[in-house]
Order: structure tokens, then C-alpha cells, then sequence
């Protein structure tokens, strides 16, 4: 296994404790520390995260579960690769998942909350996007209150749950595409997403379901963009686990 992050996740709760080991391993595979084959053993995993066999265990069902892995019959799990037409098809369920939430969250959706994001996102529009960490921090965080907030208020508790399922492997790519831009000092799609974000929430505050909508399709087209161009190299490549391999696979299991 390549040499990983030391990270103690041993002071959390147990929800804590598996989302850490989760989010953790994800930084780990997108950003080409883990790379594609490589195996994940429970005892290395609970010693690096200082917790027991029990989050990991968690840990890796949820990352299977997200096509992140591969669980092997009393072998631990291997990392799977994930290619940029992977990525579209991640983004095309967030599409369909994120526009009818925006879609259901209108004349739901808390409008004191809207306006102060209204208003974060003018003032940071502008400044203009500013190289480094605390920019991109506070747009990390404009971003997920506002994606947080529809999910919370589109009246489905089913939608909500599976874009909440979904969300941690979305700002994976969300993150590692943003610290691909920082380190080549490229802070144009910051900008973007900023007034995609606006456009929104503008649509939003109309009651415009059907504006608001094609906005947020817009906004995720635009990210897939980004998001498979800042995978490393070493993940964009073809799938090692296609759908005919996986069958066999599981016969022989």
C-alpha cells in the first residue's frame, strides 16, 4: 500500500469515525496516493486510523457501495480505477438527482438562508477569486451549505437520502479538482462556480423551479469538466473491473 496520511480518527463518534476514514481514503485514491489494484488490509487500515476493525469495515462497505472499491471473499478490498467517462456517469446521476431536488426545494426552501448565501456569493463575486487556501476554503463552504440546503428542503426524504449517500464521493472530486487548480495557481472555475451558484440561487428566490432547475444542470455540467481533468493519471485509465470481468468474477467466487 502507498505510504498514506496518518489520521486519528479515534476521538469521533462512530458515524464520525467511518465519514473520516471514508473521506480520507477517497483523498487518498483521487489524488493518486492509493492508485488502482492496490489492496486495503483492515489491520493497516485500523492502525493507521487508531480505531478498530469495526469503522473500517463500515468504511469499506460505504466505499463499495459508491463504486470505489472492490470487496474481495476473504481478501480485504482493491482499489478500483475510475476513468473520465466514469466521472460523466457519476455526474449525470448528480444531474438527475441534484435538478428534481432543486426542482421539489422550490417555494420550500428557507429564504432568510437563501439571501445570506445570495449575499456571501456577491461579496466573494466581488472580490474576485483570491489564490489560496482560505478562498478556497470559504467557497468550499458557500458551496456545500447550498447544496446541503435544497437537499434539506425538496420535501423527499428518499432523494434526500441518496444524494446525502452520494454527496462525500462528489466533493471528493469537488476537492481534488480545486487543488488541482490551486497548484496551477488557476482560480477561473472558482469564479465560475460562484456565479453558477448565484444563478441558483436567484432562481431560487424567483420561485422559478423550472429556471432554478436548468441552473443546477448547468452547474454540474460545467464541474464534470473539471473533475475528470484533475484525476492523476495513474486513475485515468481504462476500468479494470468491467461489467463482463465482474461477472465472471463472481462466478468463480
Amino acid at each position: 500500500m502507498a505510504a498514506p496520511r496518518q489520521t486519528d480518527a479515534s476521538r469521533l463518534h462512530n458515524g464520525q469515525r467511518r465519514q473520516t476514514i471514508v473521506q480520507a481514503l477517497l483523498a487518498d485514491v483521487f489524488q493518486g496516493r492509493l492508485r488502482a489494484g492496490e489492496h486495503l488490509v483492515t489491520q493497516e487500515l485500523a492502525e493507521r486510523f487508531g480505531v478498530s476493525h469495526t469503522p473500517i469495515r463500515e468504511a469499506l462497505i460505504a466505499l463499495a457501495g459508491i463504486g470505489i472499491i472492490d470487496l474481495l471473499p476473504n481478501r480485504g478490498a482493491r482499489v478500483r480505477r475510475v476513468t473520465p467517462h466514469e466521472v460523466r456517469e457519476i455526474c449525470q446521476v448528480r444531474r438527475v438527482l441534484e435538478c428534481e431536488a432543486t426542482r421539489s426545494a422550490c417555494g420550500r426552501i428557507n429564504l432568510a438562508e437563501l439571501y445570506a448565501l445570495a449575499a456571501d456569493l456577491r461579496r466573494m463575486l466581488a472580490r474576485g477569486p483570491r489564490p489560496g487556501a482560505r478562498f478556497i476554503e470559504e467557497a468550499r463552504a458557500v458551496d456545500s451549505r447550498l447544496h446541503d440546503l435544497i437537499a434539506e428542503s425538496c420535501g423527499n426524504g428518499y432523494l434526500a437520502q441518496e444524494i446525502a449517500r452520494l454527496k462525500t464521493l462528489f466533493r471528493a472530486f469537488r476537492d481534488v479538482a480545486w487543488q488541482h487548480d490551486e497548484a496551477h495557481n488557476d482560480f477561473h472555475r472558482l469564479a465560475e462556480e460562484g456565479r453558477e451558484h448565484l444563478a441558483i440561487v436567484e432562481a431560487l428566490l424567483s420561485g422559478d423551479a423550472k429556471a432554478a432547475s436548468k441552473a443546477m444542470a448547468r452547474h454540474i455540467r460545467s464541474g464534470a469538466r473539471y473533475w475528470s481533468r484533475a484525476l492523476p493519471s495513474e486513475t485515468n485509465c481504462t476500468v479494470s473491473t468491467n461489467t463482463e470481468k465482474h461477472r465472471k468474477e463472481k462466478a468463480r467466487s
